[in-house]
C-alpha cells in the first residue's frame, strides 16, 4: 500500500503517525484510542482506516517504526562520523542529552512491549534499529582506528555490541529511577576504553571520565 500512495497520501499518512506518537508519549499506550489520535491529527474514521486496514495495531507498528527512526535521527549528524575523540565525546552529550529530556518514560519501549509478542513486524524494527546503531559504532571505530594510527588489535564488532548493551543498561536504569548517572558512567568508561586500547604507546591516556 505505502508503494501507491500519492505525494499527498504519504504527507497524510507521515501526520497521522507522528500525531499519534505524540499522542502516546504524552499519556502511553495502553489509556490512547484511536479517537484520541483523530482528534490529534484531525482525520475521520475513514480517513485512518484507509491508511491503517488493521486498526491500532497497525497504526502503533507504524509508530513503533518511527520512534525507532528517531532513535537514530536524534544521534545525527555525530552518529555517522565518528572519526575523532572528539566526535565520540559530541556524540556522547548527544545520547545523554536524548535520553535525560526523555526522562523516565520510554515511547519506543513501551509500544515493543505491548505489540512485540503480539505483532511480529515489531520484533524485526527492534533488530533493524540495532543492527543499524551496532553498524554505525562499528563503522565509528573502524574510522577512529585509522586516524590515531594503530593501537591494539580489537575486536570492532564485539565492541561496538559491548557499547550499545552498555547504553541499554544504562537506559534502563534510567527508566527505572529517573537517574543518567549509570548511562554517563558506561558511555564515558566504553569510549574510555576504546580510546586507552586504539591509542599508540606514548600518545597519551584515555580521559578518566566525565561530570
Amino acid at each position: 500500500m505505502r508503494k501507491e500512495l500519492t505525494a499527498k497520501g504519504r504527507a497524510t499518512r507521515r501526520r497521522i503517525v507522528e500525531g499519534a506518537a505524540e499522542v502516546l508519549r504524552e499519556r502511553g499506550v495502553g489509556t490512547v484510542t484511536l479517537d484520541d489520535v483523530m482528534a490529534r491529527t484531525g482525520t475521520s474514521k475513514s480517513q485512518l482506516f484507509h491508511y491503517f486496514p488493521a486498526g491500532k495495531d497497525q497504526l502503533l507498528l507504524a509508530v513503533a517504526e518511527f520512534e525507532a527512526e528517531q532513535v537514530l535521527e536524534d544521534q545525527q549528524p555525530y552518529l555517522g562520523r565518528l572519526e575523532s575523540w572528539a566526535d565520540w565525546e559530541r556524540w556522547r552529550d548527544v545520547v545523554v542529552a536524548r535520553y535525560e529530556e526523555q526522562g523516565d518514560t520510554c515511547p519506543l519501549g513501551s509500544l515493543f512491549l505491548q505489540v512485540v509478542r503480539s505483532t511480529p513486524g515489531a520484533r524485526a524494527i527492534v533488530v533493524g534499529l540495532l543492527r543499524q546503531w551496532q553498524e554505525s559504532l562499528a563503522a565509528g571505530i573502524r574510522a577512529v582506528r585509522a586516524n590515531t594510527g594503530p593501537g591494539a588489535d580489537v575486536d570492532i564488532d564485539a565492541r561496538a555490541a559491548a557499547l550499545l548493551a552498555a547504553i541499554q543498561g544504562g537506559v534502563s536504569i534510567l527508566l527505572s529511577t529517573g537517574d543518567s548517572a549509570h548511562l554517563r558512567a558506561a558511555l564515558d568508561q566504553g569510549i574510555a576504553d576504546l580510546r586507552r586500547d586504539l591509542t599508540p604507546t606514548g600518545r597519551g591516556q584515555a580521559p578518566t571520565g566525565r561530570g
